[in-house]
Parts: C-alpha cells; sequence; structure tokens
C-alpha cells in the first residue's frame, strides 16, 4: 500500500557544517539554546557535524534521499538549520525568504538553488529576502507550519514572523494564514512555530498549553481535526525536549515521522502508539546540534518538487 501524500517528501536537504556552534545573535529571543560556555569548540564542531553525516546514513537507509552540501565557513553558526531560508512547493514553486539575524542570511547560498533547479522541476524562485531592508522578516518553515493538504499556513506570532511577508506568501503559494500566540511557562514567546506543532498526514503534535487564548487554540484543534488528524497535544516540557521539532518523511514505501533521539524519549507510549498507527518513527541523535535551539525539524529542509 502506497501511503505518499502531499505531507510527506521524500527528498530533503541537509548543510553538515564544518564550524558548528551555537549562534550568539539569536540567543536573547531563543529559549530552545543552550550555551556551550567551557567546552572545547572544535571539539563542538566536529560533533555537530558527526551527527549531520550520521543524521544522513539514516535517513538514506530509511529510503529517504537526501541532498547535502557542506559549509565550511565561520560566518554561519546556524547554517545546519536550512529550512528557515527557502522552502519548496508543489507545482515547481520555491520560496527564499528574509532572516531575522544579520548573520543568519549569509546562510542563503545559489548552489542549493542551482541544484533544485538541475534536479528537480522548478517553475520559478519567489525571492522575498530584499524585505530584510525594511526590517521585514518570514523565516521559512521555522515561522510556518505548512498543512499542505489543507492549504494552511499556521503561524506563531514573533519578531520572526511579519503579518505583511505572510499575507504576501500566503497570497502567492495558495495557503490560508492562521496566526496564534505562544509563549512558554515563564511567559516568553515562542520564536518559531515548528518547535512546537508538527503536521502529518494523519495526525498533527502541538504544544496546546502554550497557547494562553482558550478560544484560539479551540480554534486550532478544531481546524486539525476538521482535516481528519489525530490531535496529539504536547506538554510544555514535551516541546522544550523538542517533542514537536519533527517531520513526516516518507521512504521505503510508508510514511515516517522524523525526530530527535531526545524527543522521541520525552513522547509517552500511548502518544507513539497513536503516531505509529499511520507512520514509523526513526529517531535521530543529534544532541549537540540541538544546543543551537533547533532539532531535527529544523536541519531538514523537505523536497516537494518532481524530479525532472
Amino acid at each position: 500500500m502506497d501511503h505518499r501524500s502531499a505531507q510527506t517528501p521524500s527528498a530533503v536537504i541537509l548543510i553538515r557544517p564544518h564550524h558548528f556552534s551555537p549562534n550568539q545573535e539569536t540567543a536573547n529571543d531563543n529559549a530552545f539554546q543552550q550555551s556551550v560556555a567551557g567546552q572545547d569548540l572544535d571539539m563542538v564542531a566536529r560533533a555537530a557535524y558527526s551527527e549531520v553525516t550520521r543524521a544522513a546514513e539514516q535517513l538514506n537507509f530509511a529510503g529517504i534521499q537526501t541532498h547535502i552540501f557542506e559549509d565550511e565557513t565561520t560566518q554561519t553558526p546556524d547554517s545546519v538549520f536550512p529550512n528557515n531560508w527557502f522552502s519548496t512547493h508543489s507545482g515547481g514553486h520555491v520560496a527564499v525568504y528574509p532572516m531575522f539575524a544579520h548573520n543568519r542570511r549569509q546562510e542563503r547560498r545559489s548552489d542549493v538553488i542551482d541544484m533544485l533547479k538541475s534536479t528537480y522541476r522548478v517553475q520559478d524562485v519567489i525571492d522575498y529576502s530584499g524585505l530584510e531592508a525594511d526590517e521585514l522578516f518570514l523565516e521559512g518553515t521555522g515561522a510556518m507550519v505548512l498543512d499542505h493538504i489543507e492549504r494552511v499556513a499556521y503561524a506563531v506570532s514573533s519578531n520572526r514572523t511579519n503579518p505583511v511577508i505572510l499575507e504576501r506568501f500566503c497570497t502567492h503559494f495558495n495557503y490560508e494564514p492562521m496566526v496564534f500566540d505562544a509563549a512558554d511557562a515563564g511567559g516568553l514567546p515562542v520564536y518559531h512555530t515548528n518547535v512546537l506543532m508538527c503536521i502529518a498526514t494523519d495526525f498533527a503534535l502541538i504544544g496546546l498549553d502554550m497557547i494562553a487564548d482558550v478560544g484560539r487554540r479551540s480554534e486550532i484543534v478544531g481546524r486539525l481535526e476538521a482535516s481528519g488528524r489525530d490531535v496529539i497535544g504536547l506538554s510544555n516540557e514535551q516541546v522544550s525536549n523538542f517533542a514537536g521539532n519533527a517531520i513526516e518523511l516518507y521512504g521505503n514505501c510508508s510514511r515516517i515521522l522524523v525526530l530527535s533521539a531526545r524527543a522521541l524519549k520525552a513522547l509517552t507510549s500511548e502518544q507513539i502508539a497513536r503516531i505509529e498507527a499511520s507512520a514509523q518513527t526513526l529517531a535521530l541523535d543529534v544532541p549537540t546540534i540541538e544546543y543551537a535551539g533547533g532539532s531535527v525539524r529544523c536541519m531538514l529542509a523537505g523536497v516537494h518538487l518532481s524530479p525532472r
């Protein structure tokens, strides 16, 4: 039985960093980020390099095609998270995004776009990055969690998600925006939507306790349930362990929820059973990369394009 759906790409892009470190420019508003002060930075960088290498091997073994690009520079500490600067869409569309942190803007690279054009059918590339000059930002599928089936763009309000660009993106790519506020237990706003929310084909993971507005929370749950999905609520602690930072991919004739080992460990057996009713789970061990405040979903830029 073929379990492929519009929600599940079968190929991803990864960036393998040679000089990884948590980004000091993003530390103020990313509560998930941790300091590596006192650690040997060369060892940290080597560990991150190895984690990406192992992740690619596991994905390939699971039947998911991986396109790996090397980052040998020292100016882009967050380059391991490419899903923030571009996204791909069925019909041959690619979007390039404006980034909040100045050093993250250097992550955009033409060789990735050139590979997409040469390997897949790309009709157009819509580049929003020029809006950085106007202090307008929308950090890709970190800022938005896209329901590719129902055509809804869920987005947490933050300084990395400008509503004007969000509306423009939704008009260009045929999504309906659904914006909401979310904060952690300490009241700090969530910086990216994809740390608290994952939409798969038959289920959704979401940190419901972080949405204080009961009415808006009910609307989001209702919208997800109306699409036929099982809505699996995550606690604040589970979100802090990156349980929401997952992505459903397609490999070896089945759907696979890819998440970190830390995230899978944070889920209950009942939650895992609900996930595995429609998708296998694949845990990638990326503890060093998680120091930077992102996890597996942030590392994997899905390719929703048709091969040439």
